[in-house]
């Protein structure tokens, strides 16, 4: 999860050792594995490896779009996005966002004149289907900067497009 829920994701051994709590061993073997498949890239900064998911191999659309459903963020979009008005964007924030397994969802919701109500009235629905706790802070464009300006953040949904900026 922590790079393919998340392409922009970048860590290295020490990071990823104690971001998990595992051995640096256990990881580097599977950091191996996953790179000898050509499914995580690697460059040397300093004397740190940096690792990263390989946006460009055949299967990361498809690990992402396993990794979406399995998560629950394709039944956020479809029951809740969809439904709730003005909505300019919505991320994924937190844990997710940086690629961490979490039993709660962080939603920043982008938008005016939402009605917060019906939004919470949703997630409820949302959170049964999905078995995942899901906490949103709604903010204006104008506010927005601020909570994705240098924190982790996933864009799930863009009104530019008016359609998911998940591929499904």
């Amino acid at each position: 999860m922590k790079f393919f829920l998340n392409g922009d994701n970048k860590s290295y051994l020490r990071g990823l050792e104690s971001e998990f709590g595992e051995s640096s061993n256990a990881i580097r073997v599977e950091l191996n594995r996953f790179e000898d498949a050509g499914l995580l890239v690697a460059k040397v900064d300093g004397n740190k490896k940096i690792y990263q998911a390989n946006k460009q191999h055949s299967v990361y659309k498809d690990i992402y779009n396993l990794l979406i459903k399995f998560v629950g963020i394709d039944e956020i979009i479809e029951k809740v996005l969809c439904r709730i008005g003005d909505l300019h964007s919505a991320y994924v924030i937190g844990d997710f966002a940086r690629g961490i397994d979490n039993k709660i969802i962080d939603l920043l919701l982008v938008g005016n004149e939402l009605d917060k109500m019906y939004v919470y009235s949703l997630l409820e629905k949302v959170e049964r289907l999905i078995g995942r706790k899901v906490r949103v802070l709604i903010v204006s464009a104008e506010e927005a900067e601020s909570f994705t300006k240098n924190n982790p953040h996933l864009l799930i949904w863009h009104c530019d497009t008016n359609e998911t900026a998940v591929k499904l």
